[in-house]
């Protein structure tokens, strides 16, 4: 076999989806005999697995491609392969074919089962290779997969996004929503239950429109409701779009305890105007009627969101207004960013009269104000006892154990390396605003 035994590296930049497609294309290389590495360095084919989400996360792939420059010199047989989203954006594409002539291939994100085939069309004729599909095609089941954890697993349920929102490059780079079959969906996560697997997270840029397209009758929240009574001791599911939100699926959160109750809900704006001009399909006041309806049926639920601040043109008053909303909903933790334009968006047409020194007051603002919450929440939290799945030896400090919660905050406790990837009861002992010290509670 012409990979037996080499060995290759996959770094991921990006989501949940990006991660699952990392874990597919490890299934792949593995059934050709392939060794996975830990470093880049000794590595014979080196795979960047790229976002295009943010101006910020392209500078660091494209930082990287810069830095394998002196590998590839010193390996000539190494292959370098860019994949993922930034791929897909026409303009970047070229830029790599020119800037960068010794990455020796391309792959799109419709293009990961060809994976073998750029492989094995490269040993045979030494030519650089772009894969890159101008439509999705049909999903394809029963790839191979090899997980990069043994208990917790994404699932993908759907593909793509059909909502364009005028800042976001997703649309372009993912396609159209194409929704899986219920039957293969079931059947991954049983299979995933079956091992063993403490937390399943449903994985689709909007969830709540799973089916649609399917046109059988297929939802949401009837595809939810299953997978929770397969019995997965926590189940998850992102990301929900809030005009999609519909009141099954605050039902059948209602009735499974295994679903845990939080909620990823992307607000973008609190104001109106701004919501317009990003082309989000409520108003502030149908995003809060969303939220306190769901409290009403779900008490302890709990919201953690995404909020971009320095939109075109956004006006103080209109920032103003995301605070007040941020004050209103109390969110348990939330991803701030400053606006990035995407190329080929049509938010990147619009003249921005806002100043990037005053896009990052504003984000400063809106992050203590975020925090007052943040840490009320945590506070709340301190001598109460919770389960927490328990992920890893903590990065800081090797005597500890970190795991995370119901509502995904993170606590660090002393413990047996033995428990990681299971589900134990901790005491919540400090609040460290973004992390919490604990102790295990031996029953």
């Amino acid at each position: 076999m012409l990979y037996k035994n080499k060995k290759f590296f996959i770094r991921t930049y990006g989501c949940q989806a990006n991660i699952r497609d990392e874990e597919i294309m490890t299934g792949i290389l593995e059934e050709l005999s392939m060794v996975k590495s830990d470093t880049i360095e000794n590595s014979d084919v080196v795979i960047l697995n790229t976002c295009a989400v943010r101006e910020n996360a392209e500078d660091k792939v494209f930082g990287q491609i810069g830095d394998l420059k002196n590998l590839k010199a010193r390996n000539k047989d190494m292959l370098i392969l860019i994949c993922g989203c930034m791929i897909e954006q026409k303009h970047i594409l070229e830029k790599i074919l020119n800037v960068f002539p010794y990455v020796d291939g391309l792959l799109g994100t419709h293009n990961i089962k060809d994976l073998p085939t750029i492989l094995h069309l490269f040993k045979e004729d030494n030519k650089r290779y772009v894969c890159v599909s101008s439509k999705e095609g049909e999903i394809i089941e029963n790839l191979p997969s090899s997980r990069l954890e043994t208990y917790r697993a994404y699932v993908n349920i759907s593909y793509g996004c059909d909502k364009f929102c005028t800042y976001c490059i997703v649309p372009y780079t993912r396609g159209k929503e194409r929704s899986r079959n219920e039957s293969d969906i079931l059947k991954e996560c049983k299979d995933l239950v079956d091992k063993g697997y403490q937390e399943i997270t449903l994985l689709g840029q909007n969830v709540d429109s799973y089916g649609k397209d399917l046109k059988n009758g297929t939802t949401f929240a009837g595809l939810l409701d299953k997978v929770a009574s397969l019995n997965i001791p926590r189940l998850r599911f992102l990301t929900s779009y809030p005009s999609d939100f519909k009141d099954d699926v605050i039902d059948v959160m209602a009735k499974h305890s295994n679903i845990m109750k939080f909620i990823h809900l992307p607000v973008q704006s609190g104001s109106n105007g701004v919501l317009k001009r990003m082309a989000r399909r409520y108003t502030k006041e149908e995003y809060v009627n969303l939220v306190n309806k769901i409290r009403e049926k779900i008490p302890n639920i709990e919201f953690s969101t995404d909020i971009i601040v320095g939109f075109p043109n956004e006006t103080y008053d209109e920032f103003l207004e995301t605070l007040d909303l941020v004050k209103e909903i109390h969110y348990t933790s939330a991803f701030t960013f400053i606006y990035s334009p995407r190329v080929g968006t049509p938010a990147a047409k619009l003249k921005d009269d806002v100043s990037y020194n005053e896009k990052v007051s504003r984000f400063k603002k809106l992050v203590s104000t975020l925090e007052v919450d943040i840490n009320k929440i945590a506070d709340s939290m301190v001598g109460k006892t919770y389960e927490v799945l328990v992920e890893e030896i903590s990065k800081k400090n090797s005597s500890l154990l970190t795991g995370y919660t119901e509502n995904m905050k993170v606590v660090h406790f002393k413990g047996d390396k033995n428990l990681i990837g299971k589900i134990v009861k901790v005491k919540i002992l400090e609040n460290h605003l973004y992390a919490l010290m604990g102790e295990i509670v031996n029953e």
